[in-house]
């Protein structure tokens, strides 16, 4: 009987700990899970905030003696578009706008020490890392968003699923 006793005791500290185990992996998951989420905002409002300068740049831009009155319109308007475009809509206008201030730097090449395009170049440089480390947050929430357990214990909660943009893919 003393026996029976002590293995059940036993039996009931194993179970326990494993618990205790199981219960803090959960718990330090969704503490990770968490902080990859707030790194995805955190790099988005980053990035979101160097292409609301480029936008800026780019206005200044096509105000300048830089750009003919031909290309002062095109990125007039996509400069707009950029800054005010809906989340569904901010691929196409970034990716419109972009493509202006290629045209213009394919014009105005040689005028490369003017401030303004020194001032463009150093943003999209930023730009650049600045969606790396974005796109590298994204991948590595939906990495563990994926596992099983992340799944079958709803450790997400109503947190969605992080994407990335169609011109961050453009831009690597």
């Amino acid at each position: 009987m003393e026996q029976d006793l002590e293995s059940i005791m036993s039996k009931t500290v194993v179970y326990l700990a494993l618990l205790i185990l199981l219960l803090w992996y959960l718990s330090f998951t969704a503490s990770r899970l968490d902080r990859l989420h707030h790194r995805v905002e955190t790099s988005w409002a980053a990035l979101d905030s160097l292409l609301q300068r480029r936008a800026a740049i780019a206005l200044e831009i096509a105000h300048s003696e830089l750009a003919d009155p031909g290309l002062s319109l095109i990125l007039n308007q996509a400069a707009h578009m950029a800054r005010e475009a809906e989340i569904s809509e901010r691929s196409e206008a970034e990716s419109g706008l972009t493509g202006s201030l290629g045209l213009l730097l394919v014009l105005n090449g040689e005028n490369s020490e003017v401030e303004l395009l020194r001032e463009l170049s150093e943003i999209t440089d930023k730009i650049r890392v600045s969606v790396k480390l974005h796109v590298e947050a994204v991948d590595r929430a939906q990495l563990l968003r994926r596992k099983f357990i992340v799944k079958l214990f709803r450790l997400a909660g109503s947190a969605p699923l992080p994407s990335i943009h169609k011109f961050e893919e453009d831009a690597i």
